[in-house]
């Protein structure tokens, strides 16, 4: 299996910016829990520090109820605020081995890499998981260069620690995806999606069709 069974193997992250009219973050959120969503990570760039913290509680709450762990992008004031189960960190972002510090042992903290050695660098600063990228290309990043695989496998054999891939993964070409991962013999933890699960109008029958193509 390519994309294995994990916590992480359908990763939402979200995006308010590409949601549907009249359709609010939570209740899309709560469609693609549902739909099987097996983690969430919250992302909110633009936002006021009231109003991330309000909606971290909001989503938090929510997860909590599902039983699905929530992850705050970057900002470890939130995550403590609400109780969330961890972060996840850009390499411009606070220091893994400061936020590990600053959060204890228990909290998932995931940090992006596009290396072997940020990789590296991050299991030894106390990663729990890489999010390693971008695979394809994005609407809610600039791409700098696309993943190769043969990169993706230097990451898999040096630092052993769970892979989340992002970046343009959608229904559309996550068949393609796991046969270059089946190919080049890379297993990876799971696969993050923002824009191709809330931008549609029924991330419920989304999730569900990506869960069916996750497990072929």
């Amino acid at each position: 299996m390519p994309i294995l069974n994990t916590p992480y193997q359908l990763y939402l992250v979200t995006d308010t910016s590409c949601l549907p009219k009249h359709t609010t973050l939570i209740d899309a959120v709560e469609q693609a829990i549902l739909g099987g969503v097996s983690m969430v990570q919250l992302r909110e760039k633009t936002a006021t520090t009231q109003s991330f913290y309000e909606q971290a509680l909001a989503i938090k709450n929510l997860c909590q109820a599902k039983n699905i762990p929530l992850l705050i992008n970057d900002r470890l004031d939130i995550a403590l605020a609400v109780g969330a189960d961890g972060v996840h960190l850009g390499q411009s972002d606070m220091p893994c081995h400061v936020a590990r510090r600053i959060l204890g042992a228990d909290k998932i903290i995931g940090v992006s890499v596009k290396n072997a050695s940020e990789a590296k660098q991050a299991k030894t600063q106390g990663a729990n998981y890489l999010g390693v990228g971008a695979v394809f290309e994005t609407t809610t990043k600039s791409l700098t260069k696309p993943l190769k695989m043969e990169t993706l496998a230097q990451i898999v054999h040096e630092v052993d620690l769970p892979i989340v891939l992002i970046g343009g993964i959608n229904e559309t070409n996550l068949s393609m995806l796991q046969h270059q991962l089946k190919t080049h013999q890379i297993s990876v933890a799971g696969v993050a999606m923002a824009s191709a699960i809330l931008a549609k109008s029924n991330p419920f029958a989304t999730c569900q069709q990506l869960k069916q193509l996750l497990a072929l």
